[in-house]
């Protein structure tokens, strides 16, 4: 029988530095979660203590007060719903959207994929203003029109601007997959009477599942993290907030200065 060779040197070095990096990675995610979940189940005076010291017991007071006195719950749904719903919205322009501008050749569908890919480059960040003064200036026209505005504090259109700021990735992502599947598939079902609408939504959609479902992953977490849009469009008349994090930004604002003047900028453009 042959004898087995040992691995070399290099491969085992290799090994160990892999190895070794997830371990730093696993490390610096545990920790901070650790550390979090800690000085949650401590009593106020354990925490501005010593942060760093071991909880002397369980204080589950401290879920029990987030829950129902700083109304978390409420928070939690309303990021469930935006979050759900701005899903939906995306989906149900993007799918359609990359189909026809990856497997059809139309007049302007060159421009059209050039403006999509162009959309990769704008940070959102640096729209949220101009947004929310159209925003406004909507609502002000609204208000002269039927006497009610309806465009700001209000989680629908909030879904729909972090649907609208996600298309670029979604399409971009979407159409390069429907790029790679053969025509083969359609001409198929083209002979067998199915239509465009048809042939999309049973052919190949199906076959697309794994684009659908990273494109699905990567805009939930964005637009469950989100705070920005969620701060500017939605805590100008309100102090509740619409989500968890828009209501934990709002209090990290209202005590630094550099945010809380970002805020009485947002409040002098709505007056």
């Amino acid at each position: 029988m042959r004898e087995k060779k040992n691995p070399n040197s290099a491969e085992r070095l290799y090994k160990f530095f892999i190895y070794l990096v997830l371990i730093m990675l696993a490390v610096s995610i545990i920790i901070p979660v650790a550390w979090v979940f800690m000085a949650s189940i401590k009593q106020n005076k354990e925490f501005y203590g010593n942060p760093w010291t071991l909880p002397k017991g369980f204080y589950f007071q401290n879920f029990i007060d987030a829950w129902n006195t700083a109304k978390m719950g409420d928070y939690m749904l309303n990021s469930v719903l935006v979050t759900a719903l701005a899903l939906v919205i995306l989906l149900i322009v993007a799918l359609p959207a990359a189909y026809c501008l990856s497997r059809f050749k139309f007049k302007g569908s060159k421009f059209l994929n050039a403006a999509f890919m162009g959309g990769l480059f704008i940070n959102v960040n640096y729209i949220v203003v101009p947004i929310f003064l159209m925003l406004r200036d909507g609502d002000n026209w609204l208000k002269s029109v039927i006497g009610k505005s309806f465009l700001l504090n209000n989680l629908v259109i909030l879904a729909i601007v972090y649907a609208a700021t996600a298309l670029p990735f979604t399409i971009y992502l979407l159409s390069g997959y429907f790029s790679t599947l053969a025509h083969d598939y359609e001409e198929a079902a083209y002979i067998d009477g199915a239509g465009y609408s048809t042939t999309m939504w049973k052919i190949i959609f199906p076959m697309a599942k794994p684009s659908i479902i990273t494109v699905i992953l990567f805009n939930f977490l964005s637009f469950w993290n989100e705070y920005i849009i969620s701060m500017t469009l939605m805590i100008i008349k309100s102090d509740a907030g619409t989500a968890v994090s828009s209501t934990v930004w709002n209090y990290v604002c209202r005590t630094c200065n550099s945010n809380a003047s970002y805020i009485n900028f947002i409040y002098m453009c709505s007056e």
